[in-house]
C-alpha cells in the first residue's frame, strides 16, 4: 500500500534541536506563516495561534520580534509552531537545551499537559532526569542505533545493580561492618569517615536490620538517602562510556 508522504505529514508535528523562527518577525507573525504552511487560514488560523500561544504562555509577548526573545522563549515558540496543525504525533528534539530551570520546568509541564490530553510525544534528550520523568518507554541508541527499550523500570533491570543507601552517623564503629556484611541483603559496606554507604538489592528491608544493629550497638542515624539505579546507569552499562552529544 503506497503512503501519502504529504498526508502523514500533515499529522505529524516537529521540534527541532535548533530554533527554526524568522528573527525579525513577531512571534505571531512566525506562526501565522507556519499555520499557513500547514494549510490553515482564516478564523480557524487565528484560534490556534491564539491557542498555541496561551499553551506557551506568551500570548501578551506575541507582538515582539522573535529577535528580542530569551533563548527559552524562542524554544517554547519552536513548540507552539509544531502544534499549530494539532497533530497526532510530536517528535521534540532536545527541547530543553540551553535554557534556564524555570523556564525547563514550564516546558516539561507543557510536554506532560499534551501527554495528558491525548498526544503521542517523541521525546529525544540526553537529559537521562528528564527520559525518567516524561516517558512510558524508552529506546537507548548508540551510534545511531537502539540498543534496547522497554519501560525505565525494565531497563533499569537490565543492570541489576543494586540500592545505594548512603548514612551520617554518630558512634560509628568499624567492627560494625562485619555484621553488616553478614545480612544476606548486604553486598557491600564502605565507611568515609562520619558516612557509611552500603549497597542493597533491597534498601527498604535492609535498613530495617541495619537500624537495629545501629540500636543495639548505641550508632545513631543522622541522615539516610537512598539512590536507585538511574538510565544513566543503564546507559554506561550498555556502551561503555559517558553520555556523548
Amino acid at each position: 500500500m503506497a503512503v501519502n508522504a504529504h498526508r502523514t505529514k500533515q499529522h505529524l508535528g516537529y521540534v527541532p534541536q535548533e530554533v527554526a523562527l524568522y528573527p525579525d518577525l513577531t512571534a505571531r507573525e512566525n506562526l501565522l506563516f507556519w499555520g499557513r504552511l500547514y494549510g490553515l487560514s482564516g478564523a480557524r488560523l487565528q484560534a490556534r495561534v491564539a491557542s498555541v500561544l496561551e499553551l506557551v504562555g506568551l500570548s501578551e509577548r506575541a507582538g515582539q520580534r522573535v529577535v528580542t526573545y530569551s533563548g527559552g522563549m524562542k524554544r517554547r515558540i519552536n513548540i507552539a509552531a509544531a502544534l499549530l496543525h494539532e497533530p497526532e504525533l510530536l517528535v521534540m528534539d532536545e527541547p530543553t537545551v540551553g535554557i534556564d530551570a524555570q523556564l525547563r520546568s514550564h516546558i516539561l509541564n507543557t510536554v506532560k499537559e499534551l501527554n495528558r490530553q491525548g498526544l503521542t510525544i517523541v521525546y529525544t534528550s540526553h537529559y537521562m532526569e528528564e527520559v525518567e520523568l516524561l516517558c512510558d518507554r524508552v529506546a537507548i541508541m548508540d551510534q545511531g542505533s537502539i540498543i534496547a527499550t522497554g519501560t525505565v523500570a525494565e531497563l533499569r533491570n537490565i543492570v541489576g545493580e543494586e540500592s545505594q543507601i548512603t548514612m551520617t552517623l554518630q558512634n560509628w564503629q568499624a567492627d560494625l561492618a562485619e555484621l553488616l556484611l553478614a545480612l544476606p541483603i548486604v553486598s557491600r559496606v564502605v565507611p568515609h569517615g562520619n558516612e557509611l554507604v552500603v549497597a542493597s538489592s533491597n534498601p527498604s528491608l535492609a535498613l530495617g536490620s541495619i537500624a537495629s544493629i545501629f540500636a543495639e550497638h548505641g550508632v545513631i542515624m543522622r541522615s539516610v538517602q537512598i539512590a536507585e539505579p538511574t538510565l544513566e546507569t543503564v546507559f554506561l552499562h550498555l556502551t561503555g562510556r559517558a553520555l556523548r552529544d
